[in-house]
């Protein structure tokens, strides 16, 4: 058998994915224990396992922290045990085809009515309108006050306004799961950092205790060395 044996699943793990019970810090060691008292603390588990444990003890500290957690919490935990990015390109997302003919008409019709473009080009056509009905036509179509030109200039805003809102709507939109996925990006770097912190004085407390250790062997050696003499 060239794999350990796990302590909760007591199935062989590879040899690249075990992990010493012994070198996990002491509050995932008590969560482990809590879920499965018959463990051997000089055995191993998996990384998969211990990745759940670890899960299962952020959660326990962001409910004590913030109280019941949301989607977007958990979303997060769940991205830590799987080890997957959250990291989303939105504007890969709204380029990729996904958009219906509606959603991309409005994005157009938002775009052009909100630039320097169109106000030159209604500008022309509205003096133009005037010339030709004022002077250059003898029976003017739209005489003064302009009353087709009105009612074409109402019809244009009744329709081009919810188009604009639409589109608005959709940017809204985009700007909320933007600050949902910074905020879920945030959340996992600030527990990881958290993690690792707590990794490093994991580490520093085992390499004091084995260097008193050391120490102490040395001191004993030297009193034999001393008896001897």
């Amino acid at each position: 058998m060239n794999g350990k044996i796990s302590e909760i699943s007591k199935k062989e793990i590879n040899n690249s994915d075990y992990v010493a019970i012994s070198s996990i810090r002491l509050e995932i060691v008590n969560l482990i224990k809590k879920n499965h008292p018959d463990i051997s603390l000089t055995g191993y588990i998996s990384k998969e396992e211990l990745n759940e444990f670890r899960a299962e003890y952020l959660e326990i500290l962001l409910k004590k922290e913030k109280g019941e957690l949301n989607k977007l919490d958990k979303d997060v935990l769940k991205s830590m045990v799987a080890h997957e990015s959250l990291v989303k390109n939105l504007d890969k997302e709204k380029k990729s085809g996904k958009l219906t003919f509606g959603q991309k008409l409005a994005d157009k019709v938002a775009e052009f009515g909100g630039s320097w473009t169109f106000i030159i080009l209604f500008g022309f056509f509205l003096l133009i309108w005037v010339l030709i009905n004022v002077f250059f036509i003898l029976s003017p179509f739209d005489p003064y006050p302009f009353i087709l030109l009105n009612l074409f200039l109402s019809c244009l805003a009744a329709i081009q306004a919810p188009i604009i809102m639409m589109s608005q709507n959709r940017k809204e939109q985009r700007d909320r799961q933007r600050a949902e996925n910074d905020y879920k990006i945030n959340l996992k770097s600030e527990l990881e950092i958290r993690q690792l912190h707590e990794k490093i004085d994991h580490l520093t407390q085992h390499q004091w205790q084995r260097l008193l250790e050391i120490q102490k062997l040395e001191l004993d050696l030297l009193e034999e060395k001393i008896k001897k003499k």
